[in-house]
């Protein structure tokens, strides 16, 4: 995997697939899910409702992804990871780690060559730039790891992209 850091945009990217920094419902919300859900238009909601109804009722649990098609975004698919809440107690920096980690496993095995990440918790969710950018680095690792010992597909091409230059910052620190 060759992992790049930008400050941008990330509803305006042209990759295969964008992660989204999703809440449990799936149903859209503020900050990047909610930029992710206007972009994408109508069509992104009804899959995450489809997909309440039928795999997540309960919705999606802190750490583990769920794709969908993309709407009108550039990209092909929208991978949905839920952060654990900081602000509610939820402390474990593993279930961050595993957000990137399942993702890009994730966006293997869909055959994606290019994944775009936010900062998956780093919103309203309240994990430093520093948190996530080491989370980022260990799940991104361990995705790595589990690609060689299992044979699984990466995508070759990682994007983090910050919506801050402190973020950015954290990032190119975390992957140095």
């Amino acid at each position: 995997m060759d992992i790049s850091i930008v400050q941008a945009d990330i509803t305006t990217l042209d990759v295969d697939a964008i992660v989204n920094a999703a809440n449990s419902s799936l149903l859209g919300g503020g900050g990047v899910d909610g930029a992710i859900h206007a972009a994408a238009g109508p069509q992104l909601l009804a899959e995450c409702r489809e997909l309440r109804r039928t795999r997540y009722p309960d919705g999606l649990p802190a750490g583990e992804a769920a794709a969908t098609g993309a709407g009108r975004l550039r990209a092909k698919w929208v991978i949905h990871t839920v952060g654990p809440n900081r602000f509610a107690g939820e402390v474990d920096r593993d279930v961050l780690a595993r957000c990137f980690a399942n993702s890009a496993l994730l966006a293997g095995r869909l055959g994606a060559r290019t994944v775009a990440f936010p900062a998956v918790g780093g919103g309203v969710y309240g994990w430093s730039p520093q948190e996530v950018g080491q989370a980022a680095r260990d799940g991104l690792d361990d995705a790595r790891r589990q690609g060689v010992r299992y044979s699984l597909q990466l995508p070759p091409a990682v994007i983090l992209v910050a919506f801050s230059s402190r973020l950015e910052q954290a990032f190119r620190e975390a992957f140095d």
